[in-house]
């Protein structure tokens, strides 16, 4: 047999499955790297992809098993793509196959090589009309010159660029000029966006500067067969333009020429389940790898990218100005500890102060925006009798209340059931919400406000389709005086007739045990103000209000300077003398089993085959803990911290340390499920 007909495959198989290898097939005839294959797998015919060079060690040819099918028709992945998902797996301890195969759009994967050439056959790019005659907005002084730099940077492309620019001032005019000379070079362009419903507003920027121009979407809100559809476009390199959320980093673009990722900070690029990747860091990757640009964009940068811009390993531009002179909102604070109370004792929704702005805005016919990042009508329904809340039975969580349709439900299992007509331990028919949501804030304004048209905008609200964009258009036209939302609505939306913006109650993401609470708080409220007085006629009178118990704490008074600079080199103090990112590096070892006690075995034999290591005393494995919510769909979750000084410490130790934890977890039956998530978000 010849070697040129063993090929080594890739296939998707999970973390506890312990198959991170390629596994050889016989072959008829030699296939490229990057060829979608039919593989056996014990009893199963799986999907795989024929990989660039072997992981691990070959098989004897002997006992080789035939490959089954080859998708010929389809031109293979290229290197660069198979080296991304090489470095995505080893960075973030997954196997290869279960990244490169996940990443693929579903419907690919099922296709055999006669349905796919006709499904090649019958592809044609969406027809393009005519480009229209467009006038360009004038740039501004600092957008020429963030172009022209951005224009020099070409010959040093490694670096990426982050582009810091307040809100409104005419980042995506930036991203459109340099992706236009991305196209006019004739290569791809990549935008990535934190959010499915901030694609569809970027997109139709995008289509009316680029109207000649081919341009797909990748999200997982598309149908399977458009999804599959859209990336075959780009795998083919008929779409020019590229837009949408954290998996379409990982899109097949053969001519490859400028990687844009708006709002950079955005928690959302981080996936949460499986393979546990930031697609803004494997941007970033992507653009070293492939000598491309990359444009990191966002009015409140994360620390990590702050520092790395402070440190030169980016290059920071900066757009400090609102486009046409506009000012920013004026931040204005209201000390909710000198409100009075009424008789019940209860906090009114809106401070009497705030409530008359809001009035003023409503009778110059201007509108108000009111942000509340919780949907519900109130987070629990309590007993006053007898204490009875209304828990999850199967979480650690309450279950939330909503008055629409008269239920209870669970945000993290789902559990719902009605509400129960009186209190199901003590028969107490006066059961009473608890704090405020989206829902019951809408119905307070309306009872308050009784003249105004008030609507709201949230996961709830919008779930048919359709409703988001209809709620917006409605906003657009003016029919809306009052907006009442979550964060669905504090980003990235252009609100022309908005004058004023409040936080209704923000205090809540002030004191939590994440490190990162108060970076993703200030980040929301900067992006919410940023809402208000993008008209710029109206921007002089631009409010954002704030409702907080803690009106001196430092991260308002930043805020009110609209100084996030300050804000950054204080947030970055602390964390230097704390040992927190970006001056340490962390990985988490998550276990799920029944009980507790099984879960905290597990961890705690994982943390003494880590201390034997070689180089184990470079990095520090704290004792298992539980995670905010310790138990969901009646499942006990308990987490272990790992944190080092070096990223190359912890990643040797990670690499040696996982074979070990396959062969623990198989003597612990009782764990369902154990990840390890490097660089995570929360601990």
């Amino acid at each position: 047999m010849s070697a040129d007909c063993i090929v080594p495959v890739v296939v998707d198989a999970p973390q506890h499955a312990g198959l991170s290898a390629t596994l050889d097939y016989q072959c008829e005839q030699a296939l490229a790297p990057g060829t979608l294959v039919q593989v056996p797998l014990g009893r199963r015919s799986v999907p795989g992809i024929v990989w660039h060079r072997r992981l691990g060690d070959a098989a004897e040819a002997a006992r080789l098993r035939p490959l089954q099918a080859a998708l010929h028709c389809l031109p293979p992945l290229g290197d660069a793509w198979m080296q991304l998902v090489e470095f995505s797996a080893a960075y973030y301890q997954r196997s290869v196959g279960e990244v490169a195969l996940s990443v693929l759009p579903p419907d690919l994967r099922k296709l055999d090589d006669l349905r796919l050439a006709k499904r090649l056959a019958r592809l044609r790019p969406e027809p393009i009309a005519a480009p229209p005659a467009l006038t360009l907005p004038a740039l501004t002084e600092a957008q020429a010159a963030a172009l022209e730099q951005l224009a020099t940077l070409r010959a040093t492309a490694r670096q990426p660029t982050l582009l810091q620019g307040v809100t409104g001032s005419g980042k995506t005019e930036v991203y459109l000029r340099s992706a236009a000379r991305a196209l006019e070079a004739g290569r791809q362009v990549l935008v990535l966006v934190p959010e499915i419903n901030l694609t569809p507003q970027l997109e139709a920027r995008f289509a009316e500067r680029f109207g000649g121009r081919q341009m797909v979407s990748l999200h997982s809100a598309l149908t399977p067969a458009r999804r599959l559809r859209h990336w075959l476009l780009a795998h083919l390199g008929q779409a020019d333009l590229v837009l949408g959320t954290r998996l379409a980093v990982f899109a097949s673009l053969p001519r490859l020429g400028l990687i844009v990722v708006d709002e950079e900070h955005d928690p959302s690029f981080k996936q949460q389940e499986g393979a546990r990747y930031s697609a803004r860091d494997l941007a970033v990757y992507r653009g070293r790898l492939e000598g491309v640009p990359v444009i990191l964009g966002s009015a409140t940068p994360s620390l990590e990218s702050w520092s790395h811009a402070e440190q030169g390993r980016y290059r920071r531009l900066s757009l400090a100005q609102r486009i046409g002179g506009g000012a920013l909102p004026v931040v204005r604070l209201l000390d909710m500890n000198t409100v009075p109370r009424p008789a019940d004792h209860v906090p009114p929704a809106l401070a009497p102060p705030l409530l008359q702005a809001i009035e003023q805005r409503i009778a110059r016919g201007e509108q108000s925006l009111l942000f509340l990042n919780r949907r519900g009508y109130a987070p629990v329904l309590f007993c006053g009798a007898c204490g009875w809340k209304s828990g999850c039975p199967h979480c650690s969580a309450w279950r939330v209340f909503h008055k629409a349709d008269r239920t209870l439900r669970c945000h993290h299992c789902g559990f719902g059931e009605r509400v129960p007509r009186a209190c199901p331990d003590c028969g107490n028919l006066d059961i009473a919400p608890i704090g405020r949501g989206t829902e019951r804030l809408q119905e307070q304004i309306a009872e308050l406000l009784p003249q105004a048209r008030v609507a709201r905008i949230d996961a709830d609200s919008t779930r048919a389709k359709g409703a988001l964009q209809a709620q917006l258009s409605a906003v657009h036209a003016g029919e809306v005086d009052v907006l009442v939302g979550t964060q669905m609505i504090a980003k990235g939306h252009d609100f022309r007739g908005i004058t004023l913006v409040a936080a209704v109650n923000p205090d809540a993401a002030l004191f939590t045990s994440d490190f990162r609470a108060a970076e993703r708080l200030f980040a929301l409220l900067m992006q919410a103000a940023g809402r208000a007085g993008r008209d710029a006629a109206q921007a002089a009178r631009s409010e954002m209000w704030i409702q907080t118990w803690h009106p001196r704490h430092a991260l308002y008074a930043a805020l009110r300077a609209h100084d996030f600079d300050a804000f950054a080199r204080d947030q970055l103090d602390e964390r230097r003398a704390a040992g927190l990112p970006p001056f340490s590096h962390l990985a988490l070892l998550r276990a799920e089993a029944r009980n507790v006690e099984a879960a905290t075995t597990f961890l705690r034999e994982a943390a003494t085959l880590a201390a034997q290591l070689p180089g184990g005393e470079a990095v520090r494995v704290y004792p298992p803990v539980p995670p905010p919510v310790s138990r969901v769909a009646g499942v006990e979750r308990l987490q272990m911290l790992l944190e080092s000084d070096s990223r190359r410490a912890l990643q040797q130790l990670l690499a040696e340390w996982l074979p070990m934890l396959h062969t623990l977890r198989g003597r612990h039956r009782p764990v369902q499920r154990w990840a390890v998530d490097v660089d995570p978000l929360a601990i």
